[in-house]
């Protein structure tokens, strides 16, 4: 399975879906439009060991809520996610076995790589 987690009018994710094309075989799923289900959010959290790794602290909602100020637990982060889909630091590239999440130029290199070997 190859499937990318995207935002649509983050210009960001619109770069590296860029970078990454071509996209043949590829699902992607625009999280604001069709939101990540339990399941879903489960299955990356297996992969990359965590829901916080999954967790965006650069969401304005972050410091809005004052989380900043919170000790969060994995079922803050899971929960959070969940509610609302800023939280979801992206985008998320799962290949098979494999999760790439974030932006950094390191991360979106790996996908690449994943993705078209």
């Amino acid at each position: 399975m190859k499937k990318i987690y995207h935002l649509g009018s983050c210009s960001t994710c619109k770069r590296i879906l860029k970078e990454l094309e071509p996209l043949d075989g590829v699902e992607l799923q625009e999280i604001k439009s069709e939101s990540i289900t339990s399941e879903q959010l489960e299955h990356m959290a297996s992969l990359s060991e965590s829901y916080e790794s999954l967790f965006s602290r650069r969401a304005m909602l972050f410091r809005e809520k004052g989380l900043h100020e919170k000790e969060l637990s994995e079922n803050d982060y899971k929960d959070l996610i969940l509610e609302h889909y800023t939280f979801l630091k992206r985008p998320v590239v799962v290949v098979e076995n494999q999760i790439f999440v974030g932006n950094s130029k390191k991360t979106v290199e790996a996908a690449k790589e994943a993705l078209h070997s």
